[in-house]
């Protein structure tokens, strides 16, 4: 389930270290070291790596089985490249008629519904049509007539998906597409933590794709901290370092076009579309991160706030008590610009 529209980074640096902590524990005379366990694999389309430990006994290979079935089951449910997903049997009846999606669909476009209105319409689900027509979607990029945007920009649009109920939506154009990408892979951050808290887990941090959600600390009441990336195509250096809240849950999601855009005679094509005018977007801010509790939210408003550049993604991150990291490359230079919010947010530091 991969989104060649925006890139998640994060350094491998960034995943945390073994660290030992001497505890005293009642039943033992002695010391006991709690120790970071480590999974990691191939997931949607990308990896995953996640890390937690506890002062409790922990099933690992419990975890590890239910890690993967939550995986599994969130391809099944959200997909755009299996055809058998629930989005994708959604996108292929052509019909007008209410549609039984489940619940976790509908609280997703309830999310993406905010954040599009706050976009002013730069970030749309139905944008599917339009990452089909420039290549993106076989890597291969293809520069479309600007009759056949057009008459594209006619399938988009959020205002054509209706939610009926908790558990049901509505076409109100029967050729719409839904790609949920651009939130699924902050939703299976989520997903993935709750499977740790049920396996009693409170200390954890969850990574996918660049994607990351921490939950506690490490032992000896040491604090997660995660690089982000220096936003440049050349380079895979540390840029910032955040340090995050030992008794609050926080993600970093950050989007990106260095990673993945299309050279063509001298002109380079982002894989950000802006929604509202069908072509990639064509302003210098490289990199907007977000940095908020909830890892959906977070997926899709940085997502967002790449589309609509520094200037207006600033002014909807305001708006809307976004804290957000902003990065420019102008000329050969990066520039920084932080959200009101993330200027005054005293849960974590950012250096």
């Amino acid at each position: 389930m991969t989104n060649p529209r925006t890139i998640k980074t994060a350094l491998s640096g960034a995943f945390p270290h073994h660290f030992t902590a001497c505890m005293f524990l009642a039943m033992l005379a002695g010391c006991s070291e709690p120790t970071i366990q480590k999974l990691e694999g191939p997931a949607q389309g990308t990896t995953y790596h996640i890390s937690y430990w506890s002062e409790s006994p922990v099933d690992d290979k419990a975890v590890k089985d239910a890690v993967e079935n939550e995986f599994a089951a969130i391809d099944k449910l959200l997909s755009n490249y299996r055809p058998d997903s629930t989005i994708e049997t959604f996108n292929s009846i052509e019909n007008t008629d209410s549609q039984e999606v489940g619940g976790e669909i509908v609280s997703l476009v309830k999310i993406a519904q905010v954040v599009n209105q706050a976009s002013q319409g730069c970030y749309d689900l139905t944008i599917k049509p339009l990452f089909d027509l420039w290549g993106f979607k076989g890597n291969a990029l293809t520069i479309p007539k600007d009759s056949t945007i057009l008459a594209t920009l006619k399938q988009i649009g959020m205002e054509k998906l209706e939610i009926v109920d908790d558990t049901h939506l509505r076409k109100k154009q029967a050729d719409l597409k839904v790609d949920l990408s651009s939130i699924a892979q902050g939703y299976s951050v989520e997903r993935i933590s709750k499977v740790l808290e049920q396996k009693g887990i409170s200390n954890y941090l969850v990574e996918i794709g660049g994607e990351l959600k921490t939950n506690g600390y490490k032992p000896g009441l040491q604090p997660w901290r995660i690089a982000v990336e220096r936003p440049l195509p050349e380079e895979r250096t540390m840029h910032k370092v955040v340090t995050m809240p030992k008794d609050s849950p926080m993600a970093v999601m950050t989007s990106g076009t260095y990673r993945h855009y299309f050279d063509d005679q001298g002109r380079r094509y982002s894989h950000i579309l802006d929604a509202r005018n069908g072509r990639p977007v064509g302003h210098n801010l490289v990199s907007a991160t977000v940095l908020i509790a909830d890892p959906t939210v977070a997926d899709a408003w940085s997502t967002a706030l790449l589309c609509l550049g520094a200037k207006d993604g600033m002014a909807a991150a305001n708006m809307a008590k976004i804290p957000a990291l902003f990065i420019e490359l102008q000329g050969s230079e990066l520039i920084e610009s932080r959200s009101d919010a993330l200027n005054t947010l005293n849960t974590l530091t950012l250096h």
